[in-house]
């Protein structure tokens, strides 16, 4: 899919990866770009930067209704939405002792926020025979995210909503990719600095929103499934499927020398 004079709406928009593909659909001349994110001067600010060709929605996408209402809304206001980006995602730094208020937030934003987003767009779309979601998931849904149960689980499940959507109404006109990065460097990240689930990905290199931004604009126009801004994690993912216990073995090597750095915290888990 090409973006020119496309209605493009990207969720977790005022800051990170959501606003680096703002930016960028922006910039392949977008006929209107929806920024979507918790009510902040910062979500009004990015989209006043953009200028005249965006809008700004506050919502919260760990609410069902919310998010439903939020894609009736832009429809009315602005046409039909070619280009949905369901990027709104959070962490936890937890393992098992993750609490269950831990578990349903981190649910409902990561996971179930792409299915409200799916069936609230399914009718214009099948209606339409035309339509893209593509779900940000991560790194972490194809491999793991050491330190992180609740983020780990809800990643491959983002993962599993993604496939499951492309292989239901793929032939239907609902195309589907499915955004994997690794580390990338933005405030999310940097607040979490010194945690285990974060010094995995700074080991192996962090990007900056807009280089995983021009991997996303790349993929769309190729309408891949898999978009994975870090090359590599393509290679750690077929080695993890031809032999899982190796890949295991690794991850525990990983994992043990992660801990061991130096001036790392110890990690909640």
């Amino acid at each position: 899919m090409e973006l020119q004079d496309r209605v493009v709406v990207v969720t977790g928009g005022a800051r990170g990866i959501g606003l680096a593909i703002a930016r960028a659909a922006h910039a392949q001349g977008a006929r209107a770009v929806a920024l979507v994110d918790l009510p902040a001067p910062a979500l009004d600010d990015a989209a006043t930067d953009l200028g005249e060709r965006a809008r700004a929605y506050p919502a919260d996408l760990g609410d069902g209704t919310a998010v439903v209402d939020l894609v009736h809304r832009i429809e009315a206001d602005l046409g039909p939405i070619d280009l949905f980006v369901s990027n709104a995602g959070i962490g936890s730094g937890a393992g098992v002792d993750a609490t269950p208020e831990q578990w349903d937030r981190i649910w409902r934003v990561n996971v179930l926020a792409h299915v409200h987003v799916a069936r609230a767009l399914l009718p214009s779309v099948l209606a339409r025979g035309e339509g893209y979601l593509l779900v940000t998931a991560s790194a972490a849904g194809l491999l793991s995210q050491i330190g992180d149960l609740p983020y780990s689980v809800t990643k491959h499940a983002a993962v599993a909503v993604a496939e499951w959507l492309s292989i239901t109404y793929g032939d239907q006109g609902l195309t589907v990719s499915c955004l994997c990065p690794q580390g990338v460097r933005t405030d999310l990240l940097a607040q979490a600095m010194g945690h285990s689930s974060v010094q995995t990905v700074v080991a192996h290199g962090l990007l900056e929103p807009d280089e995983v931004a021009d991997a996303v604009i790349e993929g769309v126009r190729d309408e891949q499934f898999l978009i994975l801004p870090h090359p590599e994690v393509a290679t750690y993912y077929q080695r993890r499927a031809q032999d899982p216990d190796r890949w295991l073995a690794g991850m525990r090597r990983l994992q043990a020398r992660i801990l061991g750095e130096p001036g790392l915290d110890p990690p909640e888990s």
